[in-house]
């Protein structure tokens, strides 16, 4: 996607020696910090304690969305004033000091909201208040009246009792607790161990961490591993300092752990420098960039210097191009410009400023190497690239033409969700001190089969979208609309394949006792996907392919088997039918994705003859400069298994639901034993994925 400047502040000349790729150094990153701080502070109260934006209010109210202003944009000055040795922009430290007075003042009238259940979101606030004051501690902490240290200490201890989500949130408490610790002030070594313990509890291996819930009901990976779960402990650790016994080693663990998830993340941005489009949050926009700075800041990382910066200054250079920044110069809730469907219930006007996480980068010193080396490629600049995730349930694949990246998604689902806003308790009661699961009816930023860096999921604004979708198989009910997928039921993630099964549902509706098996193969820009529908032969399959968006309605087209829609920009989403489809189309929409006004997806329906059936189909995203036609290939189908032979003689068997295949004889080749999976392409050694697998 090409940039549309909108709205780009002033900043240092490009310096295309030390950064050929981004243009961007240690200069840009300080001038865009003040440039966000001055803008946004022109919100401030009188006293400073708030930042008052304009916008709809979060679901915790208005008190707390402008403690959420005061204490975000603060962190952000921090990260800027640590890394300067305490230079900041004229006024700012003096002002945050005098909003510390007030907002912990009670008789204040912009006092804010205490640190208790009944606005909980404060607690998140309280960490960035606390990670602030630590950084600062030298230029503002030490020099603050004792009275105002006082009240400061005394509303963090509003921290210890509260019920809390059951997930990154565990970590803020143990900030602030290691905060009052520093100080010498009274803190529980007992809650704060437990928090810890939790926390423990969400590493699932290979440096990933699942956003809190509980295996069995739920998987939530998404970028809280770059900007929470892996910067918290870190940042813990750091303020716990050595020669305590406090850390006892978890550095070393935590930082081990960084840089496997580091060795595999750096995957996850695209050339034009943007993150995959998944999960919740988004609005933080390039905090993504923030476990790669940390990665360096604690020596924890696979990526060279010029990499680590290349990968960042590229993430936040692609939102500045692309305006993030409103009329005013505050950030906005949505990826580029506005875009409420993007937003969730516990985000406010202020909330996007948890991107200055993405400064922490400043805490390196000028002449670091990361400063100082010139910039290096990314992966997806270096060569095409596949590689399979096993612990978050991922398949990414990374095409140097054309610089996309692609996350094939069975795994993550945000099944189980958490009340985020409010003291009450979520259905089901209490857990663990925390909230109860309740079935979320399919998240678009985690149900979906596939993500990417150029493209959103499809957001269905009324009722006249409710038979819309993208990279989903949904069976169509006449008066429900597509079915939605909840939990995501994996079976295996290996090699370029990766498979799972769920239980299509309807909002509001009972679980059925349908299923849908899905199985994914990787090739390029492509992936051939198979499902199994096991239902009632009376509703159809709706099966669905990209959504690519524009400020201008894409070009699209139906061909035989193929529809397919193209942006301006180049970026066309194909749909190749190869089996199990009656009819294919291109949805079109507006105000449906992030990325641009105008939106088309692909798709096929197809009509259900048996309470058992088969459908196949290449789902292709390309840029410009990559493969413009989709490649030929040859597909076979026998009962639930599919054999499909690449151009390239890549020939691949795909086996879904039962019995599992014995000694399959793919295109001519004989195999051995039980076959869920088999990858045979020339030159290389066969990979074989063994049943059974249901």
């Amino acid at each position: 996607m090409q940039p549309t400047r909108r709205n780009v502040p002033a900043l240092p000349p490009e310096d295309r020696t030390l950064s050929p790729y981004t243009g961007y150094g240690r200069a840009h990153w300080l001038a865009l910090a003040d440039r966000l701080l001055t803008d946004v502070h022109r919100f401030a109260s009188p006293s400073g304690a708030r930042i008052a934006l304009p916008g709809r209010p979060s679901v915790s109210g208005t008190d707390s969305d402008q403690l959420e202003g005061f204490a975000r944009t603060f962190l952000l000055l921090a990260f800027r004033t640590a890394g300067c040795g305490g230079a900041a922009p004229a006024g700012l430290l003096r002002s945050y000091a005098e909003g510390l007075d007030a907002g912990t003042d009670p008789g204040h009238p912009e006092a804010w909201p205490a640190l208790a259940q009944e606005c909980r979101q404060t607690l998140v606030e309280a960490c960035s208040l606390a990670v602030g004051l630590h950084l600062t501690r030298p230029w503002l902490w030490d020099q603050l009246p004792d009275a105002v240290r006082e009240r400061i200490v005394d509303w963090l201890q509003g921290v210890w009792g509260l019920r809390i989500p059951d997930n990154n949130w565990h970590m803020f408490r143990v900030i602030v607790g290691e905060f009052l610790a520093g100080v010498g002030a009274p803190h529980d070594r007992a809650v704060m161990a437990g928090d810890l313990a939790r926390i423990e509890e969400f590493y699932v291996g290979d440096g990933w961490y699942r956003d809190g819930g509980d295996a069995r009901t739920a998987d939530n990976f998404d970028h809280y591993n770059s900007w929470a779960l892996h910067t918290y402990p870190l940042l813990w650790a750091l303020m716990a300092g050595e020669g305590t016994g406090r850390r006892a080693g978890r550095l070393a663990v935590f930082a081990a752990r960084l840089r496997r998830f580091l060795a595999d993340y750096a995957l996850f941005f695209g050339a034009d420098g943007a993150p995959v489009h998944q999960g919740r949050s988004l609005i933080y926009r390039f905090a993504a960039a923030t476990a790669p700075w940390m990665g360096a800041l604690v020596d924890a990382t696979p990526l060279s210097p010029g990499q680590t910066r290349r990968l960042a200054s590229g993430a936040l250079r692609h939102f500045v191009d692309r305006g993030f920044r409103d009329r005013n110069g505050v950030a906005t809730l949505g990826w580029f410009g506005p875009f409420p469907p993007l937003v969730q219930d516990y985000s406010g006007p202020a909330s996007p400023y948890w991107l200055g996480k993405a400064f922490l980068g400043l805490l390196l010193p000028a002449d670091h190497p990361c400063w100082t080396r010139p910039e290096e490629p990314l992966p997806v600049e270096r060569a095409d690239q596949v590689r399979a995730l096993p612990a978050p349930g991922f398949v990414l694949s990374a095409t140097r033409a054309d610089g996309l990246v692609r996350l094939v998604n069975h795994g993550s689902d945000n099944h189980a969700t958490v009340d985020q806003a409010s003291g009450g308790r979520a259905p089901g009661g209490a857990v663990r001190g925390g909230y109860a699961p309740a079935r979320a009816d399919g998240d678009p930023h985690y149900a979906r089969f596939a993500y990417s860096t150029a493209t959103g999921p499809h957001h269905a604004q009324d009722a006249s979208h409710r038979l819309q979708s993208d990279n989903h198989a949904a069976l169509v009910h006449p008066q429900l609309g597509l079915s939605r997928r909840t939990r995501i039921h994996r079976l295996h993630v290996q090699d370029r394949y990766a498979a799972s099964w769920h239980r299509p549902v309807w909002p509001g509706q009972a679980d059925t006792a349908a299923r849908i098996e899905t199985a994914s193969v990787v090739w390029g820009a492509y992936e051939l996907r198979v499902h199994l529908v096991e239902a009632t032969r009376r509703l159809p399959l709706h099966d669905s392919g990209w959504q690519v968006a524009g400020e201008r309605p894409p070009r699209c087209r139906t061909a035989g088997h193929l529809a397919e829609a193209t942006t301006d920009d180049g970026l066309t989403s194909t749909f190749v039918s190869l089996a199990g489809h009656d009819e294919l189309a291109v949805a079109t929409a507006q105000g449906t994705s992030a990325f641009g006004r105008h939106a088309a997806v692909p798709y096929a329906t197809g009509r259900r003859a048996a309470e058992r059936t088969v459908h196949v189909a290449l789902i292709g995203l390309t840029g410009r400069g990559g493969e413009a036609a989709p490649p030929r290939m040859r597909c076979a189908v026998e009962g639930a298994a599919v054999t499909a032979v690449f151009p390239d003689g890549t020939r691949v068997f795909v086996a879904l639901g039962g019995p599992v295949p014995q000694s399959p004889v793919v295109d001519g080749v004989p195999l051995t034993g039980p076959v869920r999976y088999a990858r045979l392409s020339p030159g290389e050694e066969p990979v074989l994925v063994p049943g059974p697998g249901r």
